[in-house]
């Protein structure tokens, strides 16, 4: 802002004359000044300084000063600055946040001058508009009230927090009407001193501290106590206004627009974009606060996570949208910080994520002003060797919707757990599975003999390796040996047709084989009771189902360890419609029905599909050049936006979404976002049956969507699939997509409405007797135009 043209205008003379009257505070004063002008973004501190000083030349040149460097002493230099930084202290202030906030700013001064320390209960000002340091004051004095005098000033209390929260947390009305109970002015006071920058610190910063503090609560009513038994990360957060700063200082706030564009485009675009953004420069104080932050962590291991205003907000979870990075936190100092800044780059660059604006668009947020938040976090786990990971992690949802047996019952809730980094348990990964426990019988497991809990479990394992400085995915046998503490609790020893409890280390044997099951942990009722007690509060508090990130440390204690749980995140779920219970026909001809299974079923229905499309899962475990396989899922892709308007369902192999595009097809949301359900086939001969999705981001996805998911596992006996009507219906892959027509063989797209004499597909899914059917059905349909009348059946 120039004060150039504005020296007659009164505001900045107002302040002048008014601080004038406080001769010798008068420097106080504005020193709170600019930190109000700082921390509101009116101007940087750089930006503020870099004016002082080009106005302090401009002075000496007025003054005649031909070579103010040789003519003026330093401290007549400094002088001289001085006086300007007062007046642009002034003229700032005056023009942009006026006398009122002075007031408040000259009372905060005096109140601290010796003798003026008494405390008042009285509310002299309004809290929308003062400092924070003055709030947070001011709500310190409140709850240091008696109980009787605390009531009566409850409303102003409510009002300050309030305030606090809006301007630092969150402005999500449903947060702020849980937070505000919750919270008190030491945790407020603690987030506002651990943020670089300003601006709010984002919605999964938001939801961890909420979950924490919900967790924290000490009374009768919410049942157990936890709070010595629940913990979060020492965390760190980077305020959103620093991302605003970051995109105008390297000026690519043009690529704000991005989110306007098609979405072919974006994608087209958006390595340009991660360029442009890992080529950037960050303000000088945020380069300090960071390093701050590698001073106060040492060597310990670093996540940097995405906390944007959108995420895990009531409603709209963004779950996997936008980028976390390791930061090992092993090398020298400057190559510590270079990684740290590297991380934030990367993150700030996935607001243009393709995924991440498809999303907005479906959810009508794309005009949101979208900012990012940093949250940084020490990595929960142990050292063990050379390598750094949680003994536990995982994610926790406090509603199962998937019962495996009728005995489930789902308001217990649901755990994927995994040995190691939980990155293994919230992504789909090949070859992989983490272990499911129903927390309402957590030794009833979906798979009954050893052979299959032996398919189905973990071999894999994320880590730190601290000597390579670097994030490393290794075979669990090269970690996992007799020694490991409570290996008891984590795995098995596999006997060949059984799996062996381990009663103690020393009995497992050098050359044991284990595999993990995490039976030892399913039977210790203190670890379950603290899953299920924690997510049971959480929902109450939340007052809708809720999804849990987490680590779990083991306690060496005698007899029996104790489990501490470290929240990493916590996100409100949107929760499926599914317009009461779900009624399966009982007489559906055995010539109309297409599937049915009886594996893990969801509750929902789809009725009036017209389209089916089918990859072949036999046919495509056949492909060997990789290309086709990554084009099925283009091709996938393109089917989604030509078959937008319509009603239609994809079904094809084993993983939908895997990372290894041999497990199955290559996709991700939005690829497959406008179909009703997602059918994962197993085939007998591949010998597996689809992992379940749940508690993926791809599957978060889904439910967001209003997609169901589901397995059709053929090695079933009571499941069923119509192979001659999915391989030999017309294919109407060429009429639909001409470009995609060479991939025929694998890919096929049935017209059920022009093949079946306007029938249509429904599907039902009864999760609560396990039992899905998708049949041919005649009813009041359209009629397809310009289609024939050809029928098969």
């Amino acid at each position: 802002m120039s004060t150039e043209s504005l020296r007659s205008i009164t505001p900045p003379i107002d302040i002048y004359i008014k601080l004038a009257q406080y001769p010798i505070l008068a420097d106080r004063i504005r020193l709170r000044m600019r930190e109000e002008l700082f921390r509101r973004g009116i101007v940087t501190m750089p930006d503020f300084e870099a004016e002082v000083k080009q106005k302090a030349i401009e002075s000496q040149q007025r003054e005649g000063l031909t070579d103010p460097f040789s003519q003026e002493e330093a401290n007549q230099w400094q002088r001289r600055k001085d006086r300007i930084r007062d007046y642009q202290t002034d003229a700032y202030f005056g023009f942009n946040l006026g006398a009122a906030l002075l007031e408040h700013l000259v009372d905060e001064v005096l109140a601290d001058q010796p003798g003026n320390k008494a405390d008042t209960i009285q509310l002299t000002f309004n809290p929308e508009i003062s400092p924070w340091e003055l709030l947070f004051k001011q709500g310190k004095i409140y709850e240091a009230l008696p109980p009787p005098e605390r009531e009566k000033v409850a409303h102003h209390l409510e009002e300050i927090k309030v305030v606090l929260i809006k301007g630092m947390i969150s402005d999500q009305l449903p947060f702020i009407g849980v937070a505000k109970k919750v919270f008190d002015m030491a945790d407020l006071q603690i987030i506002y001193k651990k943020r670089i920058g300003a601006g709010k610190i984002g919605g999964k910063a938001a939801g961890m501290a909420l979950a924490w503090k919900i967790l924290q609560q000490k009374s009768p009513k919410l049942g157990p106590e936890l709070s010595q038994q629940v913990s979060i990360p020492d965390s760190f957060y980077v305020g959103t206004e620093a991302f605003y700063d970051f995109r105008q200082i390297n000026q690519l706030d043009h690529l704000m627009n991005e989110k306007y564009r098609p979405i072919d485009e974006v994608k087209t675009n958006h390595q340009l974009v991660v360029d442009a953004h890992l080529a950037g420069r960050f303000p000088d104080p945020i380069v300090t606060g960071l390093r701050n932050i590698l001073d106060q962590v040492g060597d310990s291991p670093l996540i940097v996570r995405s906390s944007s205003l959108l995420e895990d907000n009531f409603g709209y979870a963004f779950a996997g949208k936008y980028e976390s990075h390791f930061c090992p936190n092993q090398g020298t100092p400057e190559q510590n910080l270079e990684q740290l800044l590297n991380a934030v780059r990367r993150v700030y660059a996935s607001v243009g994520n393709p995924n991440a604006l498809l999303y907005r668009q479906q959810n009508g947020l794309i005009d949101y002003d979208e900012r990012m938040a940093i949250l940084i976090q020490r990595l929960r786990g142990q050292k063990y060797g050379r390598y750094f990971f949680p003994m536990l992690a995982g994610v926790a949802y406090s509603s199962n919707p998937f019962r495996w047996n009728p005995k489930i019952r789902r308001e217990d809730g649901f755990l994927r757990l995994v040995w190691g980094l939980g990155t293994r348990a919230v992504d789909r990964v090949a070859h992989d599975y983490p272990r499911l426990i129903a927390l309402s019988h957590p030794r009833l497991r979906p798979e009954t003999i050893a052979a299959a809990i032996r398919q189905y479990s973990q071999t894999l394992i994320d880590v730190i390796d601290l000597e390579e400085n670097k994030f490393k995915t290794l075979p669990i046998e090269e970690i996992l040996t007799p020694d490991y503490p409570f290996l008891r609790l984590l795995a098995s020893v596999d006997r060949g047709e059984f799996l062996q409890d381990i009663v103690s280390n020393v009995a497992s044997g050098e050359d044991s084989h284990f595999v993990l099951t995490f039976d030892g942990l399913t039977k210790d009722t203190k670890f379950v009771k603290l899953m299920r007690t924690a997510l049971r509060r959480l929902e109450d508090m939340y007052k809708t189902p809720v999804d849990v990130e987490f680590t779990v440390e083991i306690i060496p204690k005698y007899p029996y360890p104790d489990y501490k749980l470290h929240i990493l995140q916590c996100r409100p779920l949107r929760q499926r419609n599914t317009e009461g219970s779900i009624s399966i026909p009982t007489d559906i001809a055995e010539a109309d029905k297409l599937f049915s299974s009886h594996h893990l079923v969801p509750d929902g229905k789809a009725e009036g599909v017209r389209y089916v499309i089918f990859v072949d899962p036999e046919l495509y475990s056949t492909i060997e050049d990789y290309t086709v396989k990554k084009e099925l899922g283009r091709a996938i892709g393109r089917l989604n936006k030509q078959l937008a308007e319509e009603s239609f369902i994809m079904m094809g192999p084993g993983r939908w979404g895997s990372a290894n595009i041999d497990l199955g097809v290559h996709v991700t949301y939005a690829d497959i976002f406008h179909t009703k359900i997602l059918v994962e086939i197993a085939v007998p001969h591949e010998g597996r049956v689809p992992e379940l999705s749940y508690g993926t981001h791809f599957f978060q996805d889904l439910v967001e969507a209003g997609i169901h998911s589901l397995a059709l596992n053929l090695a079933d006996a009571d499941s069923c699939l119509n192979w001659a009507f999915l391989r030999e219906s017309p294919n109407c892959l060429a009429q639909l997509s001409p470009e995609d027509a060479g991939l025929s063989d694998y890919l096929r797209v049935i017209d059920i409405a022009t093949t079946c004499g306007n029938k249509r597909l429904n599907v039902y899914m009864d999760g609560s007797r396990d039992e899905a059917v998708g049949y041919l059905a005649a009813g009041d349909w359209p009629i397809p135009e310009s289609q024939g009348t050809l029928s098969l059946f």
